[in-house]
């Protein structure tokens, strides 16, 4: 039973990472009018490593930038969130780019999608072979 817990583990780790990425994609979308905003994100890659391997805190540190900021642990997971790489910036340095942020939420929902039916899949073989088993 240990195994099953493994393999859906690395599914469950996957999921909540994908939901944090989106979490934070939606956030660069709803700051694309704020000035000076700049936008985040995070490598899914290495935080599925740092997940998987147990490294981290367990979560994304929040940005302080006053001594008045409240510290926090922002979101669970194994992600390290960084600035974006700037492709080009406005007149209020704002570097959000939509085409990238929609271009990237669709990805990031569709890896999503992908997880979950492998979820599902791995659910009906489990159910399948529990079936055959039981006749």
């Amino acid at each position: 039973m240990s195994s099953l817990e493994q393999h859906l583990s690395v599914y469950s780790q996957a999921m909540n990472l994908r939901t944090q990425r989106h979490q934070v994609l939606a956030s660069n979308i709803a700051n694309a009018d704020t000035p000076n905003y700049k936008a985040r994100d995070f490598s899914f890659d290495k935080a599925m490593q740092n997940a998987m391997a147990g490294r981290g805190n367990g979560s994304i540190a929040l940005a302080t930038t006053a001594s008045g900021h409240q510290r926090g642990s922002g979101m669970a997971g194994g992600a390290t969130l960084q600035f974006r790489t700037e492709t080009q910036s406005a007149a209020d340095g704002n570097t959000v780019d939509m085409d990238v942020e929609r271009s990237q939420i669709a990805e990031n929902a569709l890896q999503y999608q992908i997880v979950s039916q492998f979820i599902s899949d791995k659910l009906k073989g489990i159910r399948s072979a529990l079936a055959n088993t039981s006749s």
